[in-house]
């Protein structure tokens, strides 16, 4: 369901201050349209530039780009039941809910790729001129099991968003994959994406597991080449919610559980960050944290704080800085409807905050975008808040 928007007064909040209610049982993305053109009370000449959004992939962009003796081993992408699909010999690999969530917006004109102006004309009207594109059934590949074929697939994911991006001129961005699991092919894999232009990449929160069978912990100074390779390659990364379902079963309302369980996702990647020296070894690292919101990091910081100080007599590494040092030198935050993160923005900081409207899926802005940017605004106020909507997110990507 989409975002209900109310200024109605509340006892939570500050005087004079719009609040974002929870879901108003508006339907799907599909159902709404975007009518920007009012004055949301940004300054003028502030380009709206959306921080998450994502497109799904529309064409059958693996086989047809896998040379002919590798082409039965070609994920495919189709069209069923209102979504693309991503899997093998008619098989996808984005069932259950996730699947289910994917046919509640793919039929929204620009949602998938094969219709970029379609696109670029629905965030028009719904107030948008760029946007940050991540994936959403493609991320079942993540974990493609011939690591060879999957760097392959890789590229050509890439490549397919290197030519959107192109096409956009200049509206759209969009997110890259690399190879995370070997130094000599995160080095390759950055390099061909920054000569594609790509400006960030999407690295998995959960990175699976090595030949033996052991997971990988990007904590350990074995994944130090890695981080290596990103950091000489300058290019900041992004996390992105998603990957984590629900550890039991749901009888009811299973989707809405497992979002639970995703938007809350990013404490442990973000403690090994801190805790595990990542930061320390590689102090150029810039780290996007991607739907999640933003009222978790002051929260994050206050329990890595306590925890250092109730642990530190049992720590193997020994941090270099602060707790609160690696979220203000290295780490940003998006959100879309986060009226208890603008509420602590000054302990959060103006900097280090992304405004998007999330495109096209259910739980974004998309036909309420203007409501939502009118609240940041009245939150923070019109210069903080072109930061928050446009400026910070331009200064994370280096354009």
């Amino acid at each position: 369901m989409a975002p209900h928007f109310s200024t109605a007064p509340s006892n939570t909040a500050r005087s004079n201050t719009a609040v974002i209610y929870p879901p108003g049982g508006y339907g799907a993305p599909k159902d709404r349209h975007g009518h920007a053109g009012e004055d949301v009370g940004l300054p003028v000449g502030t380009v709206v530039f959306s921080a998450d959004n994502h497109i799904s992939v529309a064409d059958d962009i693996f086989y047809e780009r896998f040379p002919d003796d590798l082409k039965g081993s070609a994920p495919r992408i189709w069209y069923e039941d209102g979504a693309y699909m991503v899997g093998m010999k008619g098989k996808s690999w984005t069932g259950g809910d996730f699947g289910r969530v994917l046919m509640q917006y793919d039929d929204l004109a620009g949602a998938a790729s094969n219709n970029i102006e379609a696109r670029i004309r629905e965030l028009a009207e719904d107030g948008i001129e760029k946007e940050l594109a991540f994936p959403n059934a493609v991320l079942a590949l993540f974990h493609y099991p011939d690591k060879a074929l999957r760097e392959r697939v890789f590229r050509i994911y890439n490549e397919y968003m290197a030519e959107l991006q192109e096409s956009s001129h200049g509206h759209f961005y969009g997110v890259g994959l690399i190879n995370w699991w070997d130094p000599k092919g995160t080095r390759s894999t950055l390099a061909e994406l920054k000569s594609l232009g790509l400006k960030t990449f999407l690295l998995p929160l959960n990175p699976g597991r090595d030949d033996e069978g052991t997971i990988y912990d990007y904590g350990a100074t074995t994944m130090d080449a890695v981080w290596d390779e990103i950091e000489e390659a300058g290019i900041p990364v992004t996390h992105h919610i998603g990957e984590t379902p629900p550890k039991t079963p749901c009888e009811h309302n299973s989707v809405v559980v497992g979002m639970m369980v995703n938007v809350d996702s990013f404490r442990e990647q973000f403690a090994k960050y801190v805790f595990s020296g990542i930061l320390d070894r590689h102090p150029q690292l810039q780290i996007g944290w991607f739907e999640g919101g933003i009222a978790w990091v002051p929260t994050a910081l206050q329990d890595a704080e306590h925890l250092l100080a109730s642990y530190q007599h049992m720590f193997n590494h020994e941090l270099h800085h602060p707790v609160r040092h690696y979220w203000d030198n290295h780490m940003s935050a998006s959100f879309m409807v986060d009226p208890l993160g603008l509420k602590l923005i000054d302990d959060i900081g103006v900097d280090k905050v992304m405004w998007s409207s999330d495109y096209p899926h259910n739980e974004s802005t998309f036909g309420y975008s203007e409501k939502s940017l009118a609240s940041v605004v009245e939150m923070v106020g019109p210069e903080a808040a072109a930061k928050i909507v446009s400026t910070n997110i331009q200064k994370f990507l280096g354009i």
